[in-house]
């Protein structure tokens, strides 16, 4: 997953994900499997207007940004997808990290050098 935006106003991965994927994405990351339903359950409770459909579409854009997977399984009442993580919060952080720390050597090298020499642990 590479990050095309950043919101500078934003805290941790919402700086890099629209709020709603943000949410399922840290819920994700605690279930490590779940249904779109399920986690339409989980969301409902902080999103009462949100719908079911909304889960279903947010999850297949994870999909498509590769943060989840998803697999089909029989249930009651037919098939439905099962979907889980592909990556640990803590690539997917370091991923992010990357992908910003090359976007600023490809367009500011000096300015990033310069500063990143002056951080201390």
């Amino acid at each position: 997953m590479e990050p095309h935006e950043f919101k500078l106003t934003e805290e941790g991965i919402k700086a890099v994900l629209p709020p709603l994927e943000a949410e399922i994405m840290e819920h994700m990351w605690r279930v490590k499997v779940a249904t779109a339903g399920q986690v339409y359950e989980y969301m409902k409770e902080k999103h009462p207007d949100i719908r079911r459909s909304t889960i279903s579409i947010l999850m297949n854009r994870l999909c498509e940004r590769g943060l989840l997977k998803r697999s089909v399984e029989k249930g009651r009442g037919g098939m439905r997808y099962v979907y889980s993580i592909t990556t640990t919060r803590e690539e997917f952080e370091e991923k992010v990290v990357k992908s910003i720390l090359d976007a600023l050597m490809t367009n500011f090298r000096e300015a990033t050098y310069a500063y990143l020499s002056k951080i201390k642990k």
